[in-house]
């Protein structure tokens, strides 16, 4: 009894020295024991292993997990000098709180000829859960104390095989990490940083974006530091390796681990295999045996072990404790697609699929022969192989087989692959196919390649994510400085270095991804084109006003199914302004409606057609001339006006109007009456009393012309309707304003061959007279005439016909009494 308790003493007190002693060496190195490069850096032995499960077999690298029945041979590959023996125990195990049976442990003498020959064979038992193999120099009773020492703390034992199994999984996530950053050390920097940001995302490595703010040399050094704290927590690999902790010495070194001498904070590949070793050294060290964790790396049929201990051959000696993979179901990998909604291009060379989500596929080989299964016309089914790249971002798909397949150009496709002996299907994806096929330009582009300048135009067809190469040229054959990107799976972005190109016609040629030939289609390259700000029309017009620069190249408008075609170009505030008139007459005025949004079609002389955002304005006031009535002035004229449409400027012209737009004539409206050139003009308005309201539809308008323009005033008059908050309204013709001369009487001489004399004032008003109504015998009257007698034709009887200056379109007459001319 004494005996025990002194024992036990000695015990408790070597795992206090052992724990004082760790917490010693990690004051000393700080944080470094969480971040050294490899912590299990010294070379082990080899240990061959084939898994046979339902009549297949396989390397133990390709292996996830083991199932009750498995066969597993082993053979340990020692060099022929080796000096010690080794004894291997291979062990299952049933949970940390139910000892194995002792039937359950197989030993192997590593010396013995057939075992160097053969090898050995063991059966996973029914229930195990765990297994181990254990290398130990060869003692006395060497079998039976590491069987007692396993069956009375089988929970250590688990833990072990799960930390190792952990720590063994990390590891091959970091190694394939730094090899692949090694192996890209020569990348220039962007290429570099892409390759790291695509093995950190698949390998779910933690990256430090602050490496590449360093200069490009020293990047690569900077990515592959700290290793141990590259490796995240990864939701696939907990799950194959369960947690499991119990008793206060794993307790104790959890929370050792934990703090900032430990490296706190980081998640490290190797910690649980530390901790065990703590945990070991502390419940289960003898006087013959220390037990120290072994780090497999598995490679087809070897795990290659590493040790971060040196191992010893006096006593205690050295049992190296091996993890195999847990005995349970196969925890299948989450593989998913990146971004589901991509489509990708088969014949893309290379074609890599991304994904994510199951770092070990990338980093181990327990998934294999990976293919894409895609599905022909006709429902024929096509495998092409896949092979995980991390540096790459996915898997990269071999499509040399499609040569010659018969698809359609939208394809599906799944990932399919085994991981260990299960096969699995992973995520889908939405494929296309590459073949010829037609380009439309985008209705927004259509004449956007404009010479001087760098243009961008787009173009769409369901194989834009097949596109390999676009090339422009121009009439001469000659490459134009191009670039290009895909933005949709159905839409390419094409921009075009026209600085130094003349205008004319460019050939696109797009080139798709296994296509021997190239799509083309031609595009016009064009001058400067004309600049449209705005097209300003009424509802109910039939005539608008575009304004912009250049308009003198527009030959025709169309807005909303109507067509105008320029009437008259000027220019006003260093814009032009193109006067447009619809090109038929049968338009309904409510064809365009008030503040109906539309896009007017503007058709160039060189082809283009430009689209304009145009709104339509309220609608102008408008009436309608009734009808009118002209009084003659106070002062008798010998001159007889004939044409209701001339209006003496001594006289007064009354006219009724109608209001159209609005239903009733405003009270606010005026009636504007001016000359063609707008040298004179006068408002009428019902507040002036010149225009009178009948009702509220119509309004009797009164026009002094002498009063209101003055004795210089002549020719046509037009009126307008006028309204404070709305647009003008439309020129209308009056009159026609006329001055008249005052003549006198008219001097015959007797002899009819002469002609007779005509007297009085202003005779410059007169633009010629004749006896006859056809003006066949006609004398006309010079400008600047300034006489007060005029020789005329002898009259009929006393008519004679007269052209005022002021309208010498139309015939007036002319009756005067006839004296005789006594000269």
């Amino acid at each position: 009894m004494v005996v025990g308790t002194m024992v036990h003493r000695r015990n408790s007190k070597l795992l206090f020295y052992c724990l004082v002693l760790l917490i010693a060496i990690l004051a000393i190195v700080g944080t470094s024991f969480a971040s050294a490069d490899n912590v299990f850096d010294l070379s082990g032995p080899k240990i061959e292993i084939n898994v046979t499960r339902g009549g297949k077999t396989l390397g133990i690298a390709d292996v996830p997990n083991l199932l009750p029945g498995d066969r597993l041979w082993v053979h340990v590959n020692l060099p022929d000098s080796q000096a010690v023996h080794y004894l291997l125990v291979i062990a299952f195990l049933r949970g940390s709180t139910n000892p194995p049976p002792e039937d359950w442990f197989t030993r192997a003498e590593t010396w013995n000829k057939q075992i160097i020959a053969e090898g050995i064979v063991v059966t996973v038992p029914k229930d195990a859960q765990q297994a181990l193999l254990f290398l130990a120099p060869e003692t006395g009773g060497d079998f039976s104390s590491l069987r007692s020492a396993v069956r009375s703390k089988p929970g250590v034992f688990v833990r072990a095989a799960q930390d190792l199994n952990q720590a063994s999984l990390d590891r091959t996530r970091a190694d394939r990490y730094l090899d692949d950053i090694n192996s890209g050390s020569d990348l220039d920097p962007k290429a570099l940083h892409d390759r790291s940001v695509l093995l950190a995302r698949t390998l779910s490595i933690k990256l430090d974006q602050k490496c590449f703010d360093k200069p490009p040399e020293e990047q690569p050094t900077c990515l592959t530091q700290n290793t141990d704290q590259l490796v995240l927590d990864d939701g696939h690999t907990q799950s194959m390796v369960a947690a499991l902790t119990s008793g206060p010495a794993s307790d104790l070194m959890g929370a050792l681990s934990a703090t900032s001498m430990a490296g706190g904070g980081f998640y490290s590949p190797y910690v649980g295999a530390v901790v065990d070793l703590a945990r070991i050294l502390g419940n289960l060290h003898t006087a013959a045996y220390q037990y120290i964790p072994a780090l497999a790396l598995p490679k087809g049929s070897h795990l290659n072990l590493r040790l971060n201990n040196p191992p010893s051959f006096r006593n205690p000696k050295s049992v190296l404790v091996v993890g195999l993979p847990a005995v349970e179901v196969a925890q299948l990998p989450p593989l998913r697609s990146v971004n589901p909604e991509q489509v990708f291009c088969l014949e893309k060379l290379p074609l890599v699929l991304p994904i994510d989500g199951a770092p070990l596929v990338f980093s181990t080989e327990i998934a294999h022969d990976f293919v894409l299964r895609i599905k022909g016309k006709g429902g024929s089914v096509m495998d092409l192989p896949a092979t995980p790249d991390p540096a790459r971002g996915g898997f990269v798909i071999d499509g040399s087989a499609l040569l010659n397949a018969n698809l359609d150009s939208d394809v599906s496709g799944a990932l399919r692959g085994n991981w260990g002996f299960d096969s699995f299907e992973g995520p889908a994806f939405h494929l296309r196919n590459a073949h010829p096929t037609m380009w439309n330009v985008m209705p927004g582009d259509r004449g956007a390649l404009i010479v001087g300048r760098v243009d961008t135009f787009h173009l769409q067809s369901e194989c834009a994510v097949c596109v390999d190469e676009v090339t422009v040229q121009d009439d001469q054959h000659k490459d134009v400085e191009t670039t290009w990107k895909a933005l949709k799976p159905d839409e390419l972005e094409i921009q075009v270095a026209l600085k130094d190109e003349r205008a004319g016609p460019l050939k696109i040629m797009v080139k798709q991804f296994g296509a021997a030939t190239s799509d083309e289609l031609v595009l016009h390259a064009y001058a400067e084109a004309a600049e449209l700000d705005y097209f300003k029309i009424n509802a109910g017009d039939k005539q608008g006003v575009l304004t912009g620069t250049r308009l003198d190249e527009v030959n025709s408008f169309e807005l909303k199914g109507i067509r105008f075609v320029p009437t008259k170009l000027s220019r006003a505030d260093k814009k032009d302004e193109l006067q447009l008139a619809v090109a038929s007459t049968a338009l309904p005025s409510t064809a365009l409606q008030a503040n109906e949004k539309l896009v007017a079609h503007v058709d160039l002389k060189d082809g283009r057609i430009l689209d304009l955002q145009t709104t339509v304005e309220k609608p102008r006031p408008a009436v309608t001339l009734i009808s009118k009535s002209v009084q003659p002035g106070s002062t008798r004229s010998a001159v007889h006006l004939k044409d209701q449409d001339e209006l003496p400027q001594d006289g007064r012209l009354s006219f009724f109007l109608k209001s159209e737009v609005p239903d009733s004539f405003p009270r606010t409206e005026k009636i504007e009456v001016s000359g063609l050139d707008d040298s004179f003009h006068v408002l009428l308005s019902v507040a002036d009393g010149n225009l009178i309201l009948q009702n509220s539809e119509t309004a009797l308008a009164i026009l002094d012309p002498l009063k209101s323009f003055g004795p210089s005033a002549f020719g046509p008059l037009r009126f307008r309707p006028v309204e404070i908050d709305r647009e003008n309204g439309d020129w209308q013709p009056l009159a026609t304003l006329v001055r008249i001369p005052t003549l006198k009487e008219l001097r015959c001489p007797e002899s009819p061959d002469k002609q007779c004399r005509l007297i009085g004032s202003n005779l410059f008003l007169i633009d010629s007279v004749a006896s006859d109504p056809q003006f066949t015998h006609a004398i006309s009257v010079p400008a600047g005439f300034p006489d007060t007698t005029l020789s005329v034709p002898r009259p009929n009887g006393t008519l004679l016909y007269i052209k005022l200056r002021d309208d010498p379109a139309t015939v007036d007459s002319l009756v005067l009494p006839v004296f005789p001319d006594e000269e």
